[in-house]
Formats: structure tokens, sequence, C-alpha cells
């Protein structure tokens, strides 16, 4: 049987660059590759596009980019293709690949832009398409879908760039809806990029400014103490596997960009040290949120868990693969190691398209 040609994107224009190059080395190195021939695209922060043939091993960091056999490569929109066109110093090529595993985080790649090209290209993409990637990159539009759908989440409001021109009505607005502490987050950055907390109109102002940076949508919510619990789905339509739930004890204040992939000191329990209800309620709501944003493929869905409640945090489309990441160790504890893992997600991809 004939091997099939998968591309993998990595780096991207994203604040989550660095993140992406992990996942896509730890991707790289477990894919089967006694049933796929792979197709190495990175994206750099600048968002140039380029066929790197080089070793796994400079991808992680980042000296991939410096490979002088490295040429500009881009998806073709051109549904007859169905492929990768790379552009050399004397030719220009088309390869053709079976399916894209994008492994972007945040902006530029989870968020609906690259699986709209995929749609345009005519070619199976792993995970979540182009809508449902974008409803659950923007926390906004997430809330919006899952209020409808009768799924609990925090109390939040959500503020548009023009804020900023007058931030003491803006703080105000916040103050009445919301009590202190609250967390900040831009609406549409992932990995808790840009992220705080705060507890005063000088920490709430202060806040503002740093998601802002991130982009032109900030989402304010009430604070929820409580267990960090994840749960990872996995599949197409009806046909869904949630896992039993993990929990995360921070290693900071809060689960932030540090904790999960620079400290490594972030403790993950599996399965979560919650009760057999929550277990069970959890995962139906997992799967319930999945289904109503369309997911596909894969997401990991996090919740917070209290005393009294379970509240729905957020949904990754394209959640962390590296070595520490809590979805492929969720897989593996349900009996689907990381091999057949990626197997999975690309068949899933060619039967969904």
């Amino acid at each position: 049987m004939a091997k099939q040609k998968i591309a993998v994107l990595f780096g991207g224009a994203s604040s989550e660059h660095e993140i992406s190059l992990l996942s896509a080395y730890s991707v790289l190195t477990n894919i089967p590759q006694e049933k796929y021939d792979v197709l190495c695209v990175g994206i750099t922060k600048k968002g140039h596009w380029m066929y790197y043939p080089g070793e796994y091993e400079y991808i992680k960091t980042g000296e991939w980019e410096n490979n002088p056999d490295c040429c500009t490569a881009v998806l073709s929109p051109d549904s007859v293709h169905r492929g990768i066109i790379v552009i050399g110093d004397n030719d220009v090529y088309l390869r053709k690949v079976d399916a894209v595993f994008p492994v972007l985080h945040g902006a530029n790649g989870e968020d609906g832009t690259v699986q709209g090209l995929c749609q345009l290209g005519g070619l199976p993409c792993v995970g979540c398409n182009m809508t449902s990637s974008a409803v659950c990159m923007d926390k906004s539009i997430t809330h919006t879908v899952l209020d409808a759908a009768g799924i609990k989440t925090a109390d939040y409001l959500t503020l548009c760039r023009e804020s900023l021109g007058d931030m003491d009505r803006a703080c105000g607005e916040i103050e009445d809806k919301l009590s202190y502490p609250v967390y900040v987050k831009p609406s549409s950055a992932g990995s808790s990029v840009g992220v705080s907390k705060a507890e005063n109109r000088t920490e709430l102002k202060e806040g503002l400014k740093v998601a802002f940076a991130h982009g032109h949508k900030v989402i304010v919510e009430r604070e929820i103490i409580g267990k960090e619990v994840e749960c990872a789905v996995l599949g197409n339509g009806i046909d869904l596997l949630a896992s039993v739930p993990g929990q995360i004890t921070p290693a900071e204040k809060f689960y932030d960009y540090d904790a999960k992939y620079k400290l490594g000191t972030s403790v993950l329990d599996i399965p979560a040290k919650i009760t057999d209800d929550e277990m069970h309620r959890l995962r139906d709501i997992a799967k319930r949120a999945y289904r109503a944003c369309g997911c596909s493929g894969l997401s990991r869905v996090d919740f917070f868990v209290t005393e009294n409640d379970i509240t729905l945090n957020e949904i990754n489309t394209m959640p962390g693969f590296t070595d520490i990441s809590m979805y492929p160790k969720l897989m593996e504890n349900m009996g689907v190691p990381y091999p057949a893992l990626l197997d999975r997600l690309i068949q899933l991809a060619v039967e969904g398209n």
C-alpha cells in the first residue's frame, strides 16, 4: 500500500511561534513513518512560507530557517493542484499531498485562516474546519455559542480597542458588571498569551493595555476559584471519544504561558481529583460543547470545577503537542499512544473532507 503524503505546517506569524516548533518536533518524530511521507513547511514570524528539507532536530531550536536548502513554498488555493507549490532558484514545481497537518497555535494558524486555505485547495486538514476554528479562537464568540447551548461559562464582558480612549469609563463598566478579581485576556490569542489578573483599577488598566497589544478585542472574565481540569476530545460528528479528565496544578499564580511551556513544573494529574459524578458530567459537557462549536478531529476542552458547579473555560482546537502537553497525555491514558493518535487524526481529516 502506497504511503500517504502529509504536509506538516509549523511556526507561524504568531505569538505562539516557539510553541508550534516544539509541538511540530514531537509530531514529526512520532508520526508513523511506515504509513506517511512528510513534507515540512515552516512559516517564519514574518509570515514567509518555506519548504524545509532538513533534520527535525533544528525545528525545535528555530535553526531550521537558516538551512541553505530552504526555499519558498505556498499552499495552493487551486483545488486542481491539491498540494504545495515549491519555488526554487531555478524552477517551480508542485508537490501533491493527501492531507495537511497544521501544527500551528494561535493567530494565523489556529483561527481558521489556514483551514480556509485548505478548504479552497480541496485538501483534508487535520483538526477543526475554518468556522469552528474561528469560533473557538475568539473567546467572546465562544461564550455566545456556549451560552446559546446552555453550557455554563464565566461571567464576562467584551471590550473593543476604542475603549482605550476612555479607560476609566471602560473600567467602570467592568466594575459594575463584574467584581474583582478579574482576568483580562486578548479575545483571540491562545496559550494564555497577554493574560493578566487584576485585583483593582490600576491593575485592570495595565492588563487592558497588555491584552490590547495582542488584538483589537479583549474579554474580561470574573475569577472562578476551582480546580483546573481538561478533557481531550477526539472524533467527528457523533462518534466522539472524551478522555478521562486531567487536572493541572499551576506552577505560577495561574496557568500562563510560562507555566505551560517554559517552567515545566506544573503538576498534571490523570485522572483529575474530582468525584465520579463530576467526571461523568464534565465529559458529557465537553462533547456537547465540541458539537455546539462544530469541532472535528480534536479539541481540548478546559474547565473550572468548584464545590458546586462545572464551568467551561475555553476550547483549544489545536492544543499543544509537546512532550509535556496535556492532550496527548490524556489520549495515551485512554489507550491511544502518540503515534496511533497522529494516525487517527490524519484519517479523521481524510474521512471528513
